[in-house]
Formats: structure tokens, C-alpha cells, sequence
């Protein structure tokens, strides 16, 4: 998600976008595209934020001259009297104050003053203009491009580049999608007596438009000059005969995908009996690869088979419209939709383009009935299939958990090396398409870069054990790699898909540790049921044997249990409302974070970016934590350098000072008293 600093506000704003509209808070209006503060949490629109960046100059108001109007993005001061005090309606989020004179001006009042200022008169529109300079960041509604010099209306808070005023030399034209009549532009929005779209594309029409009157046909600037539709479609990949555009938003069921009542008005084709298409379903490829499935598929139409169910969101296709299938696989098929989202396709059209075999296999069969792994290519490796069960100490160089009993590879070549793999580790294909990722994503071994984090669970990872890396440096880990969507969980009866929820807004909340499900999540929509990948990713059993000689067992919260649950770790109360491990044998509870740590991958002897070691808690006294002052409880203690003894990478952290670190940090049940100095 992009930010962007303004001037005159010290926290970055990100993009904000909601299908079903938000509410501003500078004007009470509702929006499907604008900013968001996190540390102030309010919402603007675009068509407001100039409120943010505008001069100094245009920020004074003839009832208060002399001192200085602060714009406030919190609402007015606690204990104060939220009325302006020029009309009295009651202030909103944004308003303007005078500290000095304790004075508050909503942002009605000033935009009056502001319309008193402007004297500029265009012959293309009816009110009066503000010729400004802004200071960062203006969106123009003709070009929606970013510059500095513009003219803006007040009342109709219509900015418009210096460089634009040229489309306005054009107050009357004619357009292939209305040719009966011609198009008047507009500079203050539609009329009340017709909607606010534009009626080719569907979009909100904004103040710049061309309009007919007669028909009540409305066309914006996007889709009359800067990328008209074509009338006519010739040689699209989901349909052989000439498409033509009808100009017009009506309900209809889209042959292309199945689906109802599209974002404009619709393709048709005269030659079949009138099939109609979305305009975006017009453009469709033919055959793609998606991250849910490891042969290509191929759109077809119509798709042909019956019963079948889309593999990204398990929801029945209907035969009759068009779909993706495998050739290879008869039973894996996708909506149109599903296939071609941004997180499920890459966006390439493999059509005409020759197909290549690739290299997953991570090893190779020697003749001895050795392996030749890729992670460990200078030395043979041999199969234990005996069952012994080797010491809590011994771990897999993949996963950087216990061997135990399960089978495994080891080094047969050399005596001296300790190299092991698990059996299912070390079967990990070099290549493998996942959820997580449109594009393949890319079994590390040795060199992981800057990958001391994982990009699905968020949780800071050492720099041992394997990463699976993909686009943009995210790198996520063999837990989060291995999760399948949708996922069967037992904490919840129904299935849980992978969600990219928001950062902003209405947060949900995670089931099993509570904090915000902020990102990417599992969940069930349905019965607002969330979890983050992290606590998707707990082990149901555990050991602890320092603690328990029994396994752990993960308990989803007792909500309807009564009385006080203590962890034996760190001897703090445990919340029975979100998870913690248990052992149904001795009694004993114990926080999740206690038992695991907030770092993957941890080991004695491991390393955290790159100069933090892991040293084993195991001596008679533990060592205090400088950063919470705590006794370290869990297993392993942070050395950083030499200088610090802390105990978890929440304590870390705070004390490098990184306040802006991208990990979804958890403070320790025994530190809660630092927690909200990084909140």
C-alpha cells in the first residue's frame, strides 16, 4: 500500500479503497477511492485532501484575522466545545482552531472564505476560481495526474491542472458511443435529474463531464478523450465474431464469466443470438498459469463440465458460461474471475508461447540409493527408515525443528557433517506455485539475503533453516509455504479462505491471539471468523520438556470457563479467550508465545539479522532482560553483540528504536508493561 507524507500533516496517508464507499471525514460524504491516516484514523476524500497541502495564505478567514488557523485531524480538543463557532453546527473529524483564542471553524465556514477569495472567472465555469500553488500533491479531475499549479473551485471542490484548461476549448463534441446527439461538457457535475456514472464505464463522474441532455446520457473525461472504448471489438480471445459496445448500464449475465451485472455497459455480439460480455471480460486471456494449480490452464466456452467447483473459491461453476480448466487435470477448473485475479495470475498470456518443463526436483537418485540434494550438493545423503528417535537437539537444517522419530536423510559421505533433512523436507520441490504468491516461488538454501522475515505470518525468522522467496524480496517460511487455501482448521467448522483484509477502517480481529488481522488472513467470512498466519501456523502438540514431559496440546480459548488460568513459564495470568498449549495429563497452561518464542526458526547458536546470536536459557540463573527488566523465561536469550541481554525480538526491537519494523510484534506476557511504548 502506498503513503504519501504531506506537509501539512506529519503522517503518512495511504490509499484507501472500498467497493462499497467510505466516509469522509473533512465533508461527510461517501467515496470508493481516498486516503487514510493510521495514527489519526480518519478518512478523506481525494476531492479533499487539498484541505491538507493547500498555503498558508489560503487558510485565512475575515472573522479571525491576526492569528493563525491550525487544521486538526482529531476532532476538537476533549473538554472543549465541538460547535464552530461561526454557524454552531457541531465540528466533524477535520476543522479548523485558533489555540490562542480557543476558536473552532468547520470546514464549511472556511471553504465560504475560501469561495471569497476567488476571483479568477473561466467562460467554462459558473463559479468563481482560486488560482493556487500547491504545495506537494494535487489530483487534476481532467488528467488525474500530480503537479503544482492549478486552478481550484471551493464550492465544487474541482481542482484543474494550469495545463488542462485546454480540454475545456472543446465545450461541445461527438462520440462514436452517442452519436445521435452531441455532448455538452460540464464542470459541475451531473444533473440531479440523471445519475452520477459515467454510463460506458460505470465510474463516479466526478465534476468534469460530457452530458446529453435529451437521453440523460452521461460520458466522463477518462472514457471521451484520454481512453475512449472502442465501438467495435475484433479478434478477442474469448470470442471468435466482432463485438460491439452498447452504451448503456443494464443488468445482464455475462457469457464471458458467468457473473451478473457488470462495472459499465456491456459488449454484445449481433451474430449469436446477442451474447453479452464485460467490458474487462472482452479482454480475457487465453491461457495462463495461476499460483492454486502447476499445469497452465486454458479459457474455454462454453466450459462443458457438470459438478464441478472453482478452485479458488470451492464455489460451483456453472457449465454453461465460460471458465479456465486443465487439460491435464479434468477435475481442477476456475470462474474467469477467480483465475485472472491479481494474486491468483501473474498477468501473462501464454498463448502461442511453448510451454517448458520445469526443474522442482530438489535432488537426485544416485545409483547407490544415495540422494544428491541441492542444499547439500558436495556430500551423499542417506535414508534412515528405522524409527529411532534421536535426541530434542538433533534438527532438521530445513525446518529447524527436532527430528525425533519421523524419517529422515543424513550426511552417509563424510562423518564430520551433521546435515540431516527430514524426509518431507527434504522432498520439497525448488519450485512451487502457492497462494501466497502469482508467481512461482523459489526454494533459498544458503544465501537469504535480507530475508529475516516472513511476509504471510510477519514473524522474524534467523537466518537458519529454508525460505520460500518470491516477487518484490517477499520471502515467506516453510510453515506459511505449506498452507493450503482453503485451509480446514479445527478451530472453525467451515473452510478458511485466504483474505486480504484491511489496514485501515474496520479491522477484524484474529481468534487466536486477538491483535488486529491486518494484511493478508484466513477466514471465514460468513461467520466473521479470522485468523492471522501465525496462529494458523501453531503446532497442535508440542513438547516442552523443561517444563511438561507430556505434549502440549493447543486449546482455542475457553470462553465459557470461569476462574484464572496461570502460565507455568513465565507465571502470569493466561487470557482463556485467546489460545494457549495445555497438558490435559498434569493441568499445566502455558501462553503460545512462552512455549515458541515471537522468532521462527530459532536455534542455539543461530543468528538474527545477521549479528543478533541465540544463546540457550539453560543455566541455573536467567539472565535479566535490559530492555523489560524481566527475567528471560523462554528458551533462548538475544545477545546482541555482546552489549545486550534481551529476551524476545519484541524487546529487540525496542531497544534499536525501530518503531516502524514491518514484523507484527507480540509483547511478551511477562513484559506487558512496555507494551504500549511500541503501540
Amino acid at each position: 500500500m502506498d503513503k504519501v507524507l504531506f506537509s501539512r500533516h506529519g503522517h503518512g496517508l495511504s490509499f484507501a479503497y472500498n467497493e462499497d464507499g467510505l466516509k469522509c471525514d473533512a465533508c461527510d460524504g461517501s467515496f470508493r477511492a481516498g486516503r487514510y491516516c493510521d495514527g489519526c484514523k480518519f478518512t478523506i476524500h481525494m476531492r479533499c485532501v487539498f484541505l491538507l497541502y493547500i498555503k498558508d495564505k489560503a487558510l485565512k478567514h475575515p472573522s479571525h484575522v491576526g492569528h493563525r488557523l491550525k487544521l486538526l485531524t482529531t476532532g476538537a480538543p476533549v473538554h472543549t466545545d465541538p460547535r464552530c463557532h461561526l454557524c454552531g453546527k457541531n465540528t466533524k473529524r477535520l476543522l479548523y482552531r485558533c489555540s490562542t483564542c480557543k476558536l473552532n471553524l468547520d470546514i464549511d465556514c472556511m471553504l465560504d472564505a475560501l469561495c471569497g477569495q476567488a476571483h479568477v472567472n473561466m467562460p467554462w465555469h459558473p463559479h468563481p476560481l482560486l488560482r493556487l500553488t500547491f504545495r506537494d500533491l494535487v489530483q487534476c479531475e481532467a488528467c488525474h495526474r500530480i503537479q503544482e499549479d492549478g486552478y481550484f473551485c471551493p464550492r465544487c471542490r474541482m481542482a484543474v491542472h494550469e495545463d488542462c484548461v485546454s480540454v475545456f476549448e472543446s465545450p461541445e463534441i461527438t462520440h462514436p458511443s452517442h452519436v445521435r446527439h452531441n455532448l455538452k461538457l460540464l464542470t459541475d457535475g451531473a444533473p440531479d435529474y440523471t445519475d452520477k456514472t459515467c454510463h460506458v464505464c460505470g465510474d463516479h463522474s466526478e465534476n468534469l463531464l460530457y452530458h446529453c441532455d435529451i437521453c440523460k446520457f452521461n460520458l466522463d473525461l477518462y472514457c471521451a478523450i484520454k481512453e475512449p472504448r472502442p465501438f467495435a471489438l475484433l479478434d478477442t480471445k474469448v470470442h471468435e465474431h466482432t463485438l460491439t459496445l452498447m452504451p448503456k448500464l443494464i443488468s445482464f449475465v455475462c457469457d464471458a464469466c458467468g457473473r451478473t451485472k457488470g462495472e459499465g455497459a456491456p459488449y454484445v455480439c449481433l451474430q449469436c443470438d446477442s451474447m453479452i460480455f464485460h467490458q474487462d471480460c472482452t479482454q480475457l486471456p487465453r491461457v495462463i498459469n495461476v499460483n492454486r494449480h502447476h499445469h497452465r490452464v486454458t479459457y474455454t466456452y462454453p466450459l462443458g463440465h457438470r459438478g464441478l467447483k472453482c478452485g479458488v473459491c470451492l464455489e460451483a461453476i456453472d457449465w454453461s458460461y465460460g471458465a479456465y480448466s486443465c487439460s491435464h487435470c479434468p477435475n481442477h477448473a476456475y470462474h474467469s474471475r477467480c483465475a485472472t485475479r491479481e494474486d491468483v495470475w501473474d498477468g501473462e498470456e501464454l498463448d502461442g508461447v511453448a510451454e517448458e518443463v520445469e526443474d522442482i526436483e530438489p535432488f537426485k537418485v544416485n545409483d547407490d540409493n544415495t540422494i544428491t540434494h541441492v542444499a547439500h550438493d558436495e556430500h551423499n545423503m542417506s535414508l534412515n527408515e528405522e524409527g529411532i528417535a534421536l535426541e530434542e537437539s538433533i534438527l532438521c537444517e530445513a525446518c529447524v525443528g527436532p527430528i525425533g522419530s519421523n524419517t529422515f536423510y543424513y550426511c552417509s559421505t563424510s562423518d564430520d557433517c551433521s546435515f540431516i533433512l527430514h524426509e518431507t523436507c527434504a522432498s520439497l520441490p525448488k519450485i512451487k506455485r502457492h497462494f501466497l504468491s502469482p508467481k512461482p516461488l523459489s526454494l533459498d538454501f544458503y544465501s537469504r539475503g535480507d530475508a529475516d522475515k516472513c511476509h504471510a505470518c510477519r514473524q522474524g525468522c534467523c537466518d537458519d533453516g529454508f525460505m520460500y522467496s518470491g516477487e518484490n524480496h517477499n520471502s515467506f517460511d516453510l510453515l506459511c509455504s505449506s498452507i493450503t487455501d482453503p485451509l480446514t482448521h479445527g478451530s472453525h467448522p467451515h473452510p478458511l479462505f485466504f483474505l486480504e483484509l484491511p489496514s485501515y477502517g474496520d479491522l477484524k480481529k484474529c481468534r487466536g491471539c486477538g491483535m488486529d488481522a491486518q494484511g493478508a488472513a484466513l477466514g471465514c467470512s460468513k461467520c466473521d471468523f479470522y485468523l492471522d498466519f501465525r496462529c494458523a501456523t501453531l503446532p497442535l502438540t508440542v513438547r516442552l520438556h523443561r517444563y511438561d514431559d507430556h505434549p502440549l496440546t493447543l486449546c482455542y480459548g475457553e470462553e465459557a470457563s470461569s476462574g484464572k488460568y496461570w502460565c507455568d513459564v513465565c507465571e502470569r495470568e493466561t487470557n482463556r479467550e485467546t489460545w494457549f498449549y495445555t497438558c490435559y495429563d498434569c493441568g499445566v497452561t502455558l501462553h503460545d508465545l512462552c512455549v515458541l518464542g515471537d522468532i521462527r526458526y530459532a536455534k542455539a547458536g543461530g543468528k538474527f539479522d545477521n549479528q543478533v546470536d541465540f544463546l540457550p536459557n539453560d543455566t541455573s540463573s536467567r539472565p535479566l532482560c535490559e530492555t523489560c527488566g524481566c527475567r528471560c523465561p523462554g528458551r533462548f536469550i538475544l545477545d546482541d553483540c555482546g552489549d545486550q541481554i534481551l529476551c524476545s525480538l519484541y524487546c529487540f526491537i525496542l531497544a534499536r528504536g525501530w518503531k516502524d519494523y514491518w514484523c507484527k510484534l507480540r509483547c511478551p506476557p511477562w513484559a506487558l508493561a512496555l507494551q504500549y511504548i511500541v503501540d
